[in-house]
């Protein structure tokens, strides 16, 4: 049995920034109002005609991953990619990651468990490798949320909270199981999926079809819906909880993290739990004032910054821990 580590790190955003003054040109919204109930300065978003999509934007991560991982991209044996913005409903981006790439004819998995999209990806590719199914494993979180985005005032409690962008991650084999991804510890409970949901298109209630038949201009399902109360109460919960069951599992108190990552969903519920664990501001990372929530790509994009800024050293416990839609939470604990 072996450990899986990360021995490569990536990152792509968009150019494009757009500031909480921006929204307030589209939207009955101010700056004031948004870092209030956000902590969101500006997020990133897709021009179009620019290029880039989900599949394009997770390319360009990975190839910054595998280069700082120092191996050769024939040497992936597996891809997976969580997202909940696919370019296409089918096939899913892994396969057009393999192809962009050139790499041969690996498997490619995707992963739709949106904001704990990365962490679900990671337990799956550490699991691959501790059992020597496959050495190299490619992990990407990528998501394009602008374009599917209700920018009026109707939909401002859920438009200036998303950007986009990709992360990616190389995990390889580790045969000193002290070291790398030490546990990951992964649950759901579906009885809340529709308090945080894009309805359609989908097969169960609102296909294309039915769609275009209404042609109802005021026809809600196809944008993200959200409560926010209650996912921010639930996400402070689930947060706690699956971050100490990771430090459990591994004998660990929580003055042991040198580096806590949460999915960058609302800096409130990251400071709540920075508050409540008795972490300083070296020992919690956010970027969500920089890039908004950028679901399944957050933590990748944080961890890539993270290890830029040299915030962690070999030896150093890191905790990642993500809370989102499903409702589906996670978390990873790693010895870097």
């Amino acid at each position: 049995m072996y450990n899986s580590k990360i021995i490569g790190l990536g990152k792509y955003v968009p150019d494009n920034v757009v500031t909480n003054d921006d929204l307030s040109k589209m939207m009955d919204t101010n700056d004031a109002w948004i870092q209030e109930r956000t902590g969101i300065k500006e997020r990133r978003w897709v021009k179009k005609g620019s290029g880039d999509t989900t599949a394009t934007m997770g390319v360009k991560a990975a190839k910054v991953a595998i280069e700082r991982a120092g191996i050769d991209k024939d040497d992936i044996d597996f891809i997976i990619f969580a997202t909940l913005s696919p370019d296409m409903y089918f096939p899913g981006p892994g396969v057009q990651v393999q192809h962009a790439l050139n790499i041969k004819t690996v498997g490619a998995l995707d992963v739709r468990n949106q904001c704990s999209g990365f962490v679900y990806a990671l337990s799956v590719a550490d699991n691959f490798i501790k059992t020597g199914m496959y050495k190299n494993v490619l992990v990407i979180g990528s998501e394009l949320h602008s374009y599917g985005l209700d920018k009026t005032t109707r939909g401002r409690g859920v438009s200036v909270i998303f950007g986009d962008g990709a992360g990616a991650a190389v995990l390889t084999r580790e045969e000193n199981t002290q070291k790398g991804v030490l546990s990951t510890h992964l649950h759901s409970q579906g009885e809340h999926a529709e308090e945080l949901v894009l309805v359609a298109p989908g097969m169960g209630k609102r296909w294309v079809n039915d769609i275009l038949d209404d042609n109802d201009p005021n026809d809600e399902s196809y944008f993200p819906h959200m409560n926010g109360q209650f996912v921010f109460k639930n996400a402070v919960v689930r947060f706690s909880e699956v971050i100490m069951e990771g430090l459990m599992k591994n004998n660990l108190q929580k003055e042991a993290i040198d580096m806590l990552i949460p999915h960058q969903a609302n800096l409130r519920i990251a400071q709540f739990i920075q508050k409540k664990f008795g972490l300083n501001d070296n020992q919690v990372f956010n970027n969500i004032q920089k890039y908004g929530n950028t679901t399944a790509a957050s933590i990748p994009i944080a961890l890539t910054e993270v290890w830029e800024e040299g915030k962690i050293n070999e030896g150093d416990t890191v905790v990642l821990a993500a809370f989102g839609s499903g409702f589906t939470w996670g978390s990873v604990i790693i010895k870097w």
